[in-house]
């Protein structure tokens, strides 16, 4: 059995110190060590994109991640980018009906806050930069 191994992380502006097992991704220590349950798991192998968060404000599936690679980091959830009220991205969601059924809808807020905070437009070409699910199913 492994052993549990320290990591200290910013999650959402909150510093938190705790105890993983080294195989632990950082999805499911997003939601069941955590409860932060907006992040959500849809392929587990990091093509779908449900998984996305920001990692120092770049998108990262977060299944794939272990969570101490993510120790000395800033991870921001889909709670964390709209603390301060809705975020524009998950305003421009709501105002167009971009939601479907949701499940995937978090990883897709966070893969969009994440080109717009890199200085892409919406008349970027935005398809490379985006979670297959994001491309594939929404054509």
């Amino acid at each position: 059995m492994s052993t549990p191994v320290s990591v200290s992380l910013i999650v959402n502006g909150e510093p938190i110190d705790a105890f993983v097992l080294p195989r632990l991704n950082l999805a499911d220590f997003l939601r069941e060590n955590l409860k932060l349950t907006g992040t959500h798991v849809g392929c587990e192998h990091g093509v779908c994109g449900a998984c996305t968060v920001l990692v120092d404000g770049a998108p990262v599936t977060s299944c794939l991640m272990p969570a101490q690679a993510a120790a000395g980091k800033a991870v921001t959830t889909v709670e964390g980018i709209g603390a301060a009220g809705l975020h524009p991205v998950q305003k421009a969601f709501m105002a167009h009906d971009a939601l479907q059924c949701g499940f995937c809808t978090p990883g897709m807020v966070m893969s969009a806050a994440a080109l717009l905070s890199a200085g892409m437009s919406a008349g970027n070409e935005i398809a490379p930069s985006v979670p297959s699910v994001v491309v594939t199913s929404t054509r």
